[in-house]
C-alpha cells in the first residue's frame, strides 16, 4: 500500500483541500482505489500526474479567500470567545478550531463548485456546525451570546470575501453570486445554532 496515498495525504500533496481531492476523484480528474473498508487512496503516480502541471486551476476566491478570511477574523474572534474559552480545556479548544477550520474549507468549496454539488456540501456543514453548536450549549454559552458570534463570524466573512477582495474591478455580476452563496451557508449555520439551543 506504499503507492497509495489517504486523502489527508494526497490533498497535502496536492496543494487542495480534501473536499476538493474527494469531489476531483467524484468527477473522475484523478482515479481512486477504495481499501476494503471504503477508504479512498490515491496511487503517488495520480498524485504525481496532477502535480506535473494538470491541477484544474484554483478559482479567484481559493488560496486568496481562505488567507484574508481567517486572518481578519481569528483575532478579534479571540474576544468573541474569551468568556467561553475559561470554561474549557485545551482539548475542547481544539475540537472547536478544528471545527471552525473544517466550516471554513466547506464554505470555500461551496462558494467554488457547481451548483449541484452544492446540497451535499450543505448537509456535510449542517452536521459540522451541530456538532459545534451542542459544544457551545453543553459549556453554558447563552443563546444570544452564541448568535452574536455567529452574525460577527458572518459580517467578517462576508467583508473579507466581498468587501475587502483585492480585485475590486471584478466582474459584478460574480460578485454578486458569491456574495449569494456565502450569505445561503453562512445562513444554515446559523440555523442549526438556533435549532441546538430549541433542542436543548
Amino acid at each position: 500500500m506504499s503507492d497509495l496515498l489517504t486523502l489527508k495525504a494526497a490533498s497535502e500533496a496536492l496543494g487542495v483541500h480534501p473536499v476538493t481531492l474527494r469531489r476531483w476523484s467524484e468527477s473522475g480528474k484523478i482515479r481512486a482505489v477504495r481499501t476494503p473498508g471504503g477508504h479512498r487512496r490515491f496511487p503517488v503516480a495520480e498524485v504525481e500526474r496532477l502535480k506535473n502541471g494538470e491541477v484544474p486551476p484554483e478559482t479567484p476566491l481559493d488560496s486568496a479567500f481562505r488567507d484574508r478570511t481567517l486572518s481578519t477574523t481569528r483575532a478579534d474572534l479571540k474576544h468573541v470567545h474569551a468568556d467561553w474559552a475559561r470554561t474549557e480545556n485545551e482539548e475542547e479548544r481544539e475540537e472547536k478550531r478544528m471545527l471552525g477550520r473544517r466550516l471554513i474549507g466547506l464554505l470555500e468549496q461551496f462558494v467554488v463548485e457547481p451548483e449541484s454539488a452544492g446540497p451535499d456540501i450543505l448537509q456535510e456543514a449542517r452536521v459540522v456546525a451541530r456538532v459545534y453548536a451542542r459544544g457551545v450549549v453543553a459549556a453554558g454559552v447563552p443563546l444570544d451570546d452564541a448568535l452574536r458570534a455567529t452574525h460577527f463570524f458572518k459580517d467578517h466573512i462576508l467583508e473579507s470575501a466581498v468587501v475587502q477582495s483585492p480585485d475590486g474591478d471584478s466582474d459584478p455580476g460574480y460578485r454578486q453570486r458569491v456574495f449569494r452563496k456565502l450569505n445561503a451557508f453562512l445562513n444554515e449555520i446559523q440555523i442549526v445554532v438556533a435549532n441546538a439551543y430549541k433542542e436543548s
